[in-house]
């Protein structure tokens, strides 16, 4: 059993580093291109996070207004980037979006994480 055990961890570890690297994540690719393609950016973070620094061109939503604003965000057809501080309200915006009929959203993640896209 230990000899299957330890041949089955070195074939995993050989698939593993094996495996070309990927130059660069597909999802970052995609937010790239539907930010220069002129989606709305959204920043579900507070005013006063906001204020203290944003995404070139975001739109300050705040999480918790979101619904009372939702016309906001135009036509369901539309995209949206949402980011926030690490990602977990911009997931929160997300879902609400989505069961509001909005198709194309995607979470970016943090402030940090969006600014990296550039």
């Amino acid at each position: 059993m230990k000899k299957i055990h330890g041949i089955m961890i070195l074939f995993l570890f050989s698939f593993v580093a094996c495996s070309p690297a990927k130059t660069q994540n597909p999802a970052k690719a995609e937010i790239k291109s539907w930010i220069e393609q002129g989606a709305l950016v959204v920043d579900v973070r507070t005013p006063e996070e906001f204020a203290s620094g944003h995404y070139p061109n975001a739109k300050n939503i705040p999480l918790q207004e979101l619904e009372s604003r939702i016309s906001e965000f135009g036509n369901k057809d539309n995209k949206i980037v949402l980011y926030c501080r690490s990602g977990r309200r911009a997931s929160i915006a997300k879902k609400i979006l989505e069961a509001a009929g909005y198709k194309n959203v995607v979470n970016a993640g943090g402030l940090y994480d969006i600014q990296q896209i550039k």
